[in-house]
């Protein structure tokens, strides 16, 4: 919940969490997903996107540390530099990630993982027109990805277009059903247009769906706590974080939402919307 932020308006915008369900999957996903083949190296092996997401500050650098030193040996490994790019990312170093995707990109300029990649750190670093030429570079037409489709969508919500990016998490559900990554972001477009309850609807769903990592989970709680419902949303929490953890990001949660009278204002644009 530290990424959010409320404007005067009332409209709900976030950094790097609105992008994070969507973008975190391209790293290792789409190297085993439809059309992409697998990365072999003989000096890293993968690791899952899911296992970073849980690593704390102190395993992160200590595992930032050890990838940079392997990138510095071979700049040219794939494998490494994707690792080290994502590992980066989050430490919240997304300019150093930049950098080593943008030379990997030089390195690899038609391989598709490397752009999808390279995508998520343009993304991460908020420069979202170039990532998203990446993002559709990567993109095959005739044989769609549905991590590329939802990444594309989350790009096109933050660029202000949430009908074109919702049409493509459809899309997307089209091909991978039930997908919860794909749902929370369907969600997560809702809430950037301060439609808390139909966010909800498609938040619920994610969380409860076969292979919700804690990310969906923790937006989940998140949507039910714009909504007031704190208590449950300290639950929803305390079930991905420890009890300390929860209950600071409610407490935090609470008082951004007291400044400037953000909570007043969004339930009375939530209420002028279902009326």
């Amino acid at each position: 919940m530290r990424d959010i932020t409320v404007t005067g308006a009332g409209r709900i915008r976030f950094s790097r969490l609105v992008l994070a369900v969507a973008l975190a999957a391209l790293v290792t996903g789409c190297s085993s997903g439809r059309g992409f083949g697998p990365t072999k190296t003989a000096s890293v092996d993968p690791m899952p996107v899911g296992s970073v997401s849980a690593m704390t500050e102190p395993q992160l650098r200590a595992t930032a540390d050890r990838l940079g030193q392997s990138y510095v040996r071979d700049p040219k490994n794939k494998t490494v530099a994707m690792q080290y790019a994502n590992v980066l990312q989050m430490s919240g170093r997304n300019d150093q990630a930049l950098a080593v995707m943008r030379r990997l990109a030089i390195d690899y300029p038609k391989d598709r993982d490397v752009l999808a990649a390279y995508g998520k750190a343009l993304a991460a670093a908020g420069e979202l027109e170039p990532a998203l030429d990446a993002v559709r570079r990567a993109q095959t037409p005739e044989y769609p990805d549905w991590r590329l489709l939802s990444a594309e969508g989350a790009i096109l919500d933050q660029l202000g277009q949430p009908e074109e990016a919702r049409a493509l998490y459809r899309k997307a559900l089209e091909i991978q059903p039930n997908e919860p990554s794909v749902l929370s972001n369907l969600g997560m477009s809702y809430l950037l247009q301060n439609d808390l309850r139909t966010a909800e609807i498609y938040m619920k769903q994610a969380a409860e769906a076969p292979g919700a990592d804690s990310r969906v989970r923790q937006n989940y709680a998140l949507v039910v706590g714009l909504q007031g419902r704190f208590a449950e949303a300290e639950a929803i929490a305390a079930r991905e974080l420890t009890k300390e953890q929860a209950q600071a990001n409610v407490a935090y949660l609470r008082s951004m939402l007291a400044q400037n009278n953000s909570w007043s204002q969004i339930a009375q644009e939530d209420k002028r919307r279902r009326s």
